[in-house]
């Protein structure tokens, strides 16, 4: 069994917009939203998603749901006070409907730009290895933020990489997970591959494409409204 629990709660801040959440902005008379649930719900291995949505939205969303037929949405619930509990919201809707081996891919309802491919290599590294985390190499130098304006340690790019998502892992791994950090007092975490991390499950990765970006500026929108154009031209023209 293998899942997707889509995450759609943020309010769009960072995108500038008065009117809507940023993950119901629109590209060619389609949401972001949408344009993420369909790699999902296209591929062969995918049994069901849960979308855990901004409070508020949640008819909205279910609306676009039934508009644009995804049909292996089984629930749409809303999220908690920051991003580590709306996952964990989603984690324990997931233990109301699946068993604990089931694949759990955790993905961000505004990162459209995935595909077949990267959705498969990660099932088959959650069970070979029992996690997968999406990255892509660091094109850019990094470095350490130091004191006074200066420049701490500066990383070898070609040891770094990127997190991205889906970041996967088996059901049961995470709903303990995520008891244990609340349990510790613990509110909020970067990501699902942290928080597992810290409770001493070992993470491994899957590459993906650089392509795989997620939508939080209104630089990024323009970027991802590029990218499916380049997408798009090359279908109709093979260019």
């Amino acid at each position: 069994m293998n899942i997707a629990i889509i995450f759609a709660g943020g309010t769009g801040q960072r995108m500038n917009t008065k009117t809507k959440p940023k993950q119901f902005l629109e590209l060619h008379g389609k949401p972001i939203i949408i344009y993420t649930l369909e790699h999902f719900a296209q591929h062969e291995l995918i049994d069901g998603i849960i979308v855990v949505c901004v409070e508020g939205w949640i008819d909205y969303c279910q609306n676009l749901i039934d508009k644009f037929h995804i049909s292996k949405v089984k629930a749409v619930i809303p999220g908690g006070e920051t991003g580590m509990l709306s996952r964990f919201e989603g984690v324990k809707k997931a233990a109301e409907l699946y068993p604990d081996d089931t694949v759990c891919l955790m993905h961000d309802g505004v990162r459209p730009l995935i595909d077949h491919d990267i959705i498969s290599r990660n099932i088959e590294s959650v069970e070979r290895y029992g996690s997968a985390v999406t990255v892509a190499p660091a094109i850019e130098t990094i470095a350490v933020k130091g004191a006074d304006n200066k420049v701490g340690e500066i990383i070898d790019r070609s040891k770094c990489q990127m997190a991205k998502a889906p970041q996967s892992f088996r059901l049961g791994k995470l709903l303990s997970a995520h008891k244990k950090a609340v349990d510790d007092g613990m509110k909020d975490c970067i990501d699902t591959a942290y928080l597992m991390q810290l409770q001493g499950n070992d993470v491994y990765t899957v590459e993906g494409s650089a392509e795989n970006i997620k939508i939080t500026t209104p630089t990024d929108f323009y970027t991802f409204r590029a990218l499916m154009d380049i997408r798009e031209n090359s279908q109709i023209f093979g260019v």
